[in-house]
């Protein structure tokens, strides 16, 4: 008899008590497993590089400095082989179909009952996939999030970080401080970044970046 294979799961929300309930359902969900944490977008984006074999993001669309798809379409171009389940207060089908659309393998609303969320688990670790019936009958989102996603999923790390400073109204002096590069690696970036969206300049990139940002997040942050 095998012996349960080590998983490692990611838990990213900024939430202490949702993240204990949802160490509580990984905990019931898997065998043999550890759990690290993020609380914010940077602290994703810093476990996900820094961890081998990451089987698993848990992750909450909504956490400081990000109030969009970002990190999850960030997560699907950058860490394409670790499934994510999204975890959040949002319960729109809209929202659910774009992030099926996004390449999420899952979403839980928050509101479901604790054996939804462990039963998710185990289907998208079995490579199955876990979405609200609503959300799967829907019609694809009028925005074109899969076509977005593809073109986010071309970019090279450094690509996506000069799409995302760019999309806060950096220049590419302030973009090459940030990134410790030169202005004329920058401005080779930026170009390769562009000729990859198929934008024609940078507010066409602006744009398609800010394209992610969720439309009731307002609603949703003063719900929180």
């Amino acid at each position: 008899m095998h012996a349960p294979a080590h998983r490692t799961v990611l838990v990213a929300d900024d939430h202490p008590l949702f993240r204990a309930a949802l160490h509580r359902a990984v905990a019931e969900a898997i065998d043999v497993v550890e759990v690290i944490e993020a609380v914010d977008a940077a602290t994703l984006r810093a476990a996900a590089d820094g961890t081998p074999h990451l089987d698993l993001v848990l992750l909450d669309l909504m956490m400081p400095g990000s109030r969009s798809f970002a990190p999850l379409a960030w997560l699907r171009s950058q860490h394409a082989g670790i499934a994510v389940i999204v975890v959040s207060a949002n319960d729109s089908v809209a929202v659910m179909r774009a992030a099926l659309e996004f390449g999420a393998a899952g979403y839980v609303p928050k509101s479901a009952p604790l054996g939804d969320l462990v039963a998710a688990i185990r289907t998208v670790l079995a490579f199955g996939q876990w979405f609200p019936a609503a959300a799967l009958a829907a019609e694809p989102v009028e925005s074109p999030s899969a076509a977005t996603a593809a073109r986010l999923a071309s970019l090279t790390p450094q690509q996506y970080r000069v799409v995302e400073l760019l999309a806060l109204g950096k220049l590419n002096k302030q973009i090459a401080a940030a990134l410790g590069i030169t202005e004329q690696t920058t401005k080779a970036h930026v170009s390769a970044a562009l000729a990859k969206l198929g934008a024609r300049n940078r507010t066409q990139a602006t744009l398609l970046f800010r394209s992610l940002e969720i439309q009731d997040a307002d609603s949703l942050s003063l719900e929180r």
